[in-house]
């Protein structure tokens, strides 16, 4: 950590004896924001910037590293001024961020060799499909399968159905790594650093001191093996991708240096760093085995705590570590639809509706959605349907057909995947399931709400902070680390809800038909693009 300064010591005794905050910083993919919380998990001040986002080439999806970085200080520069304290008044900081979004820099220089590659982007598809479909890794299922079958081994089920995603970091890695000739060059003298959003920041705030990351954020690049909790030799050995260039990972909750205090005018301890949904997943107090997490933003994240113990899927569920606290190893299953908001977003942009915010109050005007499904697949249909050639379907259209038959068919979709999705949960980790709770903007719909409460027949628990769950989690996460708050059960006394949708009876019986008709147009949407 870095020593205290003429600054910090000016703040003496009299600084100690006021009250402590901490600052919670969230970096999307559309958004940064950064929130300064009071112990009692109170939002003292905040500020949120635009992310500017860049589109180099048709399906190339980048961001600037050092406009971010400027964005992240000027944001929480921005929430202290607005908490009206000083960084002297802030106990830790706690860093939240979107997953596998990657960078590549000089260890010497700290020179970037190329922008961020965000997780959006395409350019690795067809490194993507040449790999999935090799003789390697044809030879690497099937191998694991055989070793499942001997061994029971649930890292063998899991290798035996492996799949590399452009979503992950390593096949855009590849293609950097293939691409960018300075960094071929810096490779062969061992000057080459790799991070994610979260290890940038680090690296930047404590003035270059720290190259480092969580178990939370690794687990989610495809680099890490989840079994063995360590970066994968086998997957670095399988794609030649050099381990020395890997950060540091380092536990969810605890030391990740300290801010250069001539950035903010003090040293702030960052004692936290978290994934975006895991975060979610620890804001909304899921500390217990079978509690369970659904997110609704851009896009739908159901998290499921499975405990100490790695799930492994045969139907698309990715295995993460929800965080590492001390000896506490969390594990979590993680099933996602991409298109969540985008789609409600679209539906805008295409005249069915003016505002966002009477979604529910149009689609219950009707009775029905008048025989017409809607199946979205913007990009793709993921777990447990997994086809990423889907196309986005609207079905039914007749005479009769309305604005609101459209928009209750648009709703009832997103209904429709997310029953899909818990049911596979469900089955798969057979881990008997507490009531859901439901953060995101996307929540703030009653209609759908009810929906899924019917849909899934479990009761939904909206949180009174939905909006910033995120934030929420991983400032709870840098204040435990911190003492500011001492234990789990302080924190489920500040998480509240709002609402609570209750199942009602017979609801589903009257759906099952047009779940059915639904399915048919998914199976209609399937396998449209080469």
């Amino acid at each position: 950590m870095d020593s205290p300064t003429a600054d910090d010591d000016s703040a003496g005794e009299g600084a100690d004896s006021r009250e402590k905050f901490v600052l919670a910083v969230d970096i999307g993919t559309t958004s940064l924001r950064s929130h300064v919380y009071t112990k009692q998990g109170n939002i003292k001040g905040a500020s949120s910037k635009r992310i500017q986002l860049l589109h180099p080439k048709p399906g190339w999806v980048e961001m600037e590293p050092d406009v971010l970085v400027k964005q992240v200080i000027d944001s929480i520069k921005e929430a202290i001024r607005a908490a009206g304290i000083t960084a002297h008044d802030i106990a830790c900081m706690g860093i939240t961020t979107q997953r596998n979004t990657f960078l590549t820099w000089d260890r010497v220089t700290g020179k970037p060799f190329h922008n961020f590659i965000t997780w959006q982007d395409l350019r690795s598809r067809d490194i993507v499909k040449g790999w999935n479909n090799s003789f390697r890794m044809k030879f690497l299922n099937g191998g694991s399968s055989v070793l499942h079958m001997l061994t029971k081994q649930k890292r063998f089920l899991s290798a035996s159905v492996l799949k590399f995603m452009s979503q992950q970091v390593t096949m855009r890695l590849i293609w950097v790594l293939e691409n960018v000739e300075e960094l071929k060059a810096k490779l062969a003298v061992h000057e080459v650093s790799l991070g994610c959003i979260e290890t940038w920041l680090l690296y930047r705030l404590t003035r270059e001191k720290l190259v480092a990351t969580d178990y939370s954020c690794a687990s989610g690049t495809g680099l890490f093996d989840p079994y063995q909790f360590e970066w994968s030799t086998i997957v670095c050995n399988l794609l030649n991708i050099p381990m020395e260039i890997l950060p540091e990972i380092r536990d969810t909750s605890g030391d990740f240096g300290s801010t250069d205090p001539t950035i903010f005018g003090a040293s702030i301890p960052i004692t936290a760093v978290v994934s975006d949904q895991t975060g979610a997943l620890f804001g909304e107090c899921c500390f217990e085995v079978g509690d369970i997490k659904c997110t609704m933003g851009t896009g739908t994240f159901i998290d499921l705590n499975c405990g100490s113990s790695p799930h492994a899927s045969v139907a698309g569920l990715y295995p993460i570590v929800g965080w590492k606290i001390g000896k506490e190893i969390t594990y979590v299953a993680e099933g996602s639809i991409t298109d969540t908001g985008s789609l409600i977003e679209w539906a805008k942009s295409m005249g069915f509706i003016d505002d966002v915010s009477d979604t529910a109050k149009i689609a219950e005007s009707v009775p029905d959605s008048d025989g017409v499904y809607f199946v979205g697949a913007f990009s793709g249909l993921q777990a447990p349907i997994n086809d990423d050639k889907a196309a986005t379907t609207l079905i039914g259209l007749k005479p009769t057909t309305t604005k609101a038959h459209v928009v209750r068919a648009i709703l009832e979709n997103l209904a429709f995947r997310v029953k899909v999705l818990y049911e596979t949960i469900l089955s798969e980790t057979r881990i008997p399931l507490s009531h859901i709770r439901a953060n995101g903007g996307v929540c703030n719909n009653d209609f759908l709400m009810q929906l899924i409460a019917d849909f899934t027949n479990q009761t939904i628990d909206r949180a009174k902070q939905r909006a910033n769950m995120t934030s929420l989690g991983v400032a709870f996460l840098a204040g435990l680390a911190k003492e500011v708050w001492k234990n789990k059960a302080e924190l489920r006394e500040i998480r509240e809800s709002e609402t609570v949708f209750v199942a009602e009876k017979d609801v589903w019986s009257r759906y099952k038909d047009r779940f059915v008709h639904w399915e048919k147009a998914v199976i209609r949407s399937r396998e449209w693009y080469n």
